[in-house]
């Protein structure tokens, strides 16, 4: 089961309405497939809201950061409360703490409208359900790092108490 939490840091925000430019053969893709900003969350620290209508089933994007073995993964992550880390293999992490990466800042909802998946090494997230405009895109943790030390925040009314 992926490990996914979050660390606060500075928000990237594109514009709502703005088209990505055409990309030339073998140039990655953008990491964010529809527009989305940072802000505060009701939540906890930064989220990751919805800047455009996201479809149901739709891929919303994936989380990129640095690739390290899990084992240093789990070392850079003790003792902090808020972390970017997403277990992908059981030998590899994605370590977005310095990403710039809009999606490291989804936070946990135990009614969440995102599900995160891993796909080849990838942490993918697509929406669940319709996502309007203005919408923080949440997604259930499921097992994390903080083991249920950490309350949950997430004001859902099936809230599970804790991550």
């Amino acid at each position: 089961m992926p490990r996914l939490s979050l660390v606060a840091a500075e928000p990237a925000v594109p514009a709502p309405n703005a088209k990505a430019p055409a990309r030339a053969k073998g140039e990655p893709q953008s990491a964010e497939r529809f527009a989305l900003t940072v802000q505060e969350s009701p939540i906890d620290g930064l989220g990751v809201f919805a800047a455009e209508p996201i479809p149901a089933r739709r891929k919303i994007g994936e989380m990129r950061g640095e690739i390290v073995p899990v084992r240093e993964a789990r070392r850079r992550i003790e003792g902090r409360r808020r972390i970017h880390v997403v277990e992908v293999t059981d030998k590899t992490a994605i370590d977005a703490t310095k990403s710039h990466c809009a999606l490291r800042h989804v936070n946990h909802s135990c009614s969440p409208n995102a599900v995160l998946r891993i796909r080849q090494g990838r942490a993918e997230f697509y929406a669940i359900r319709d996502i309007d405009p203005g919408e923080e895109i949440c997604a259930d943790y499921g097992e994390s790092h903080h083991e249920g030390r950490l309350r949950c925040r997430c004001g859902a009314p099936n809230c599970k108490g804790r991550l």
